[in-house]
């Protein structure tokens, strides 16, 4: 029927046995990460290696999810990308309290094992943003996956930007800023997820609609 639009505009959902191989490698891949990363926070009493730490974390079951929603309805994929965006808010939050705290506690982070930690999670990450690299512009479910990678490159840079600046000043202050841009990385990033999904939900429900309008029109 002429001006009955019952399509729509069709993102890469994840159903890609590569795509699902190159996940359990990323996961693999950040969860090594998280391990080794908190322990080296712990060791160089660095905020911004734990907030990286953390990160890793939230990836490992930011990956976990998006492969449980893999081949499931819209409303599911975004549902899942929606409580993803709600768990990196939270981690934000918890990286932004925990270094508020920090602010009035003294101690100056060891910036050797800042940045070598920082170095080694920069090239793992930057594995993974290769690995994704073509799959960056899917649907909320999928785009959240491409954010995390991004995220964690951009925040190894940070720490390793951080601890120069600790080695230079001798102060812990470079490496709680770090931790707070972080914080800000992971609200931001979840801002655009809960976004993207709340569309995909509202325009699957007007795809829906139309459809049945379609139906109705065409029996008449």
């Amino acid at each position: 029927m002429a001006g009955c639009d019952c399509g729509g505009e069709l993102k890469f959902d994840g159903v890609s046995t590569g795509y699902m191989r190159i996940l359990w490698v990323v996961i693999a891949i950040n969860a090594s990460m998280f391990l080794f990363e908190t322990g080296a926070s712990v060791v160089s009493n660095s905020m911004a290696l734990r907030a990286d730490a953390l990160d890793f974390l939230g990836d490992s079951l930011t990956y976990g999810i998006t492969l449980l929603a893999i081949g499931r309805s819209v409303q599911w994929r975004a549902s899942a990308a929606i409580f993803k965006g709600v768990t990196l808010i939270c981690m934000g939050l918890w990286v932004l309290g925990s270094t508020l705290y920090r602010v009035f506690v003294l101690g100056v982070p060891n910036e050797v094992i800042m940045g070598s930690v920082a170095l080694l999670a920069f090239a793992a990450n930057m594995v993974s943003v290769l690995l994704l690299l073509n799959y960056r512009d899917g649907d909320a479910n999928v785009r959240s996956v491409w954010l995390c990678s991004r995220n964690d490159a951009i925040g190894n840079l940070a720490v390793m930007v951080a601890a120069g600046a600790v080695f230079l000043s001798q102060s812990h202050w470079p490496d709680l800023l770090v931790a707070f841009l972080m914080s800000m990385l992971f609200l931001h990033s979840a801002t655009l997820i809960i976004r993207q999904a709340r569309r995909e939900m509202n325009h699957h429900h007007e795809i829906l609609i139309n459809r049945t309008s379609c139906s109705v029109a065409e029996r008449d």
